[in-house]
């Protein structure tokens, strides 16, 4: 049996996560018909039926499951050893840090002066992205270590928790239930988040738009004028709300909704030396600024 190539196991997952041979060839961005010859070639070769297909419906079988998640597995891995082959061979490769602008924990600036007094190379690449993006980005190769907030899909990567603390809701001043000085979720079963989702439902960091929702604001200033008219509330880990107090916006505890846990995450087959100053240095930041977050928390309800 020959091995299967990546570009079968593309088509494969195209399929596979469509569930429809139409829609799989949109997204390639060819046709139909050789799309589903390629499929038929691939159970040939596997001596396997990877769906059933019949004029209503494409389910993969159970072999065809197995498949998808190690198809997955493996792209990821060709993607990201092209990623990290083109890092090593530029002139003056930096490390690169993924994460998302103001969701650091405010270690950032601190981890970065404490890393640059370790290792002498360039200062590193900051690779921002949406929320839940940083592991999927380390996966793919696209960064060498990142600041993510648990849980995340830890698929391929190892992590250490760095800083716990409070998520509190951000509401518009105006809003009467910023009289309390303390809410539960029940409380906000009828204000919507930023992605749509009713905020009684609890996701601290949920900005996935809902069906039917119009687009999520995409950075803290769009969110924060949001919350201000009154349209949505945000939960804010406690650094974030301390770091951008609003006369229009009024932060308060949630006594139901869990922490937020910072994490500095990267793969587990890393070697780098880089990497590793960097884990240390957030690590030794992270330990310094622990004793600060329960003051930090109270200056921000009052």
């Amino acid at each position: 049996m020959n091995d299967l190539e990546v570009r079968q196991l593309r088509y494969f997952v195209a399929v596979a996560e469509e569930l429809h041979f139409g829609r799989a060839a949109a997204r390639l961005g060819m046709a139909q018909p050789p799309l589903s010859r390629t499929i038929r070639d691939i159970e040939r070769q596997l001596g396997v039926a990877l769906f059933e297909r019949t004029t209503r419906q494409v389910k993969l079988t159970a072999a065809g499951e197995v498949l998808l998640r190690d198809a997955r597995t493996a792209l990821e891995a060709v993607t990201a050893a092209a990623h990290r082959a083109r890092q090593a061979g530029s002139a003056s490769p930096r490390l690169r840090v993924a994460l998302k602008a103001d969701v650091d924990g405010g270690l950032l600036p601190q981890v970065l002066d404490t890393y640059g007094a370790d290792d002498a190379s360039l200062p590193p690449e900051l690779v921002l992205g949406g929320f839940g993006e940083q592991p999927q980005a380390l996966r793919d190769g696209l960064a060498d270590v990142g600041l993510v907030l648990c849980p995340f899909d830890s698929r391929g990567l190892d992590s250490e928790p760095l800083l716990t603390e409070p998520v509190l809701v951000a509401l518009a001043a105006a809003d009467p239930l910023a009289a309390r000085t303390r809410l539960c979720l029940d409380d906000l079963a009828d204000r919507k988040l930023p992605g749509g989702s009713p905020a009684g439902h609890g996701r601290p960091v949920e900005h996935t738009p809902q069906p039917g929702a119009t687009r999520p604001a995409s950075n803290l200033s769009e969110i924060f004028s949001l919350v201000e008219t009154g349209s949505i509330v945000f939960f804010a880990p406690a650094s974030v709300a301390q770091r951008y107090p609003r006369p229009g916006i009024s932060y308060r505890p949630v006594c139901d909704l869990p922490d937020a846990t910072l994490a500095v995450a990267w793969p587990q087959d890393a070697r780098s030396p880089a990497v590793a100053a960097f884990v240390r240095a957030a690590c030794t930041v992270a330990a310094a600024q622990h004793a600060q977050v329960e003051p930090l928390v109270q200056s921000t309800t009052t």
